[in-house]
């Protein structure tokens, strides 16, 4: 590809650094189309993504009575398809070329690795996707509004049933796609050590959130150890726990600081976010496994409980603000030394939250309680026992946020 490949997707795709933006050039293919040709077909499962780089084609959504609706017309550096790189949903609408058209195609696969290591263009398809799922709402509420009004009299019960449906149909989608990003993006098998194990527990709420945790290997002495949480709900929120667990990911190999890394993902926020709307709960630490001494900054999060042989459950100390809420932020790093037969349990605050069906809370002194009870057990020993305590406290009660652990367990010397 030349350089006028760049130019077209830097302009469609702006904020990206130069590294992505080359990277996308050497994948994208460009290809010529005659007019009335369906680059994207409604209802099919497709996985393409397109840049324009000259000519136009029209977004035509084919409403249940056959009517087709124009949604957008895209032209030069415009862009069009990048749902078919989040999820397996069909298309929502016909792409139609309505003049001879040159566009750059990007598969799903060569795609992927962008998203997930590029905050800026995970951030920019958000915005994208955003915006055409209002469209796209405003235009189902029109459609259904226009059918109502002809039949207001008759059907006003009706009319009232089908609003609730729509925006049912809404909400449960997108929980879905969000559910389907944290699913994706969470470790499924935890690193283990000789000296060190984890264990770790996540469980949607019916709304889903943005909670999150990681265990990083940063090199063969250190891990790092997060959990965090999106003070947000729904599909922004586990999109945009996405791009904070990738900053987190990325800046977390470039120091041994805690602080020095938080900061790093809290600048990031205000780049990519560039507003105070979403804000993150954190505790991170770095573990040093030869000496046991874990280095780490609590930004607003709950705080973890110490289990210690022989001695009483211990609230870790220290604390500052929130992530990504005001630009000007200090942390101060605490440390402690954990011993063998140490246990540490970070959780959110979906755990001492829990409400049972008298609308009490769990609470953080039924938490101590339980992790009291923990002294002998596993990571993962410790994590089915504080779910099951909490799932049988709650009852029958809908869960109120998500819940989330994560276990270190310090093994005893041989």
């Amino acid at each position: 590809m030349d350089a006028g490949t760049t130019a077209v997707i830097r302009q469609a795709l702006s904020g990206l650094d130069e590294e992505t933006l080359q990277l996308l050039r050497h994948v994208a293919k460009r290809v010529d189309y005659p007019p009335n040709t369906t680059l994207c077909h409604q209802g099919e499962v497709e996985h393409v993504f397109y840049v324009v780089v000259k000519g136009n084609v029209a977004v035509i959504r084919v409403l249940e009575d056959g009517e087709e609706r124009i949604l957008n017309m895209v032209g030069k550096n415009g862009y069009f398809g990048e749902m078919g790189l989040i999820d397996d949903s069909p298309r929502a609408a016909n792409c139609v070329t309505i003049t001879p058209t040159t566009v750059l195609e990007v598969t799903e696969e060569a795609f992927d690795e962008f998203v997930k290591n590029s905050p800026p263009l995970a951030n920019l398809l958000l915005q994208r996707i955003l915006s055409n799922a209002r469209n796209l709402d405003r235009i189902y509420i029109e459609d259904l509004q226009a059918k109502n009004e002809a039949l207001e009299k008759a059907y006003t019960d009706l009319k009232a049933a089908q609003a609730r449906l729509v925006e049912k149909e809404r909400v449960e989608r997108e929980l879905e796609l969000a559910a389907q990003v944290q699913r994706n993006l969470l470790q499924q098998d935890l690193p283990q050590f000789p000296d060190y194990g984890f264990a770790a527990y996540l469980e949607p709420a019916r709304q889903v959130g943005g909670d999150f945790y990681d265990v990083l290997e940063i090199d063969e002495e250190h891990v790092g150890v997060l959990i965090a949480d999106v003070a947000d709900k729904g599909f922004h929120a586990a999109l945009f726990m996405a791009v904070t667990r990738t900053l987190f990911l990325r800046e977390g190999q470039q120091s041994l600081s805690p602080a020095e890394v938080a900061l790093a993902v809290h600048k990031g926020m205000f780049d990519i976010a560039n507003n105070d709307e979403v804000f993150l709960t954190a505790f991170y630490g770095v573990l040093h496994r030869p000496s046991g001494k874990l280095t780490y900054i609590r930004a607003a999060h709950e705080r973890p409980l110490l289990i210690r042989p022989g001695r009483e459950v211990m609230p870790l100390p220290g604390g500052d603000r929130f992530l990504g809420m005001m630009p000007d932020l200090t942390l101060t790093e605490e440390t402690i030394d954990l011993e063998p037969g140490d246990r540490l349990i970070m959780f959110s605050d979906g755990v001492p939250d829990a409400v049972n069906e008298a609308e009490q809370g769990y609470s953080n002194q039924q938490l101590a309680a339980a992790a009291a009870a923990c002294e002998q057990r596993s990571a993962a020993e410790i994590v089915k026992h504080i779910v099951n305590d909490v799932a049988q406290w709650q009852g029958n009660a809908a869960p109120f946020d998500d819940l989330t652990l994560l276990v270190l367990e310090v093994k005893s010397a041989a």
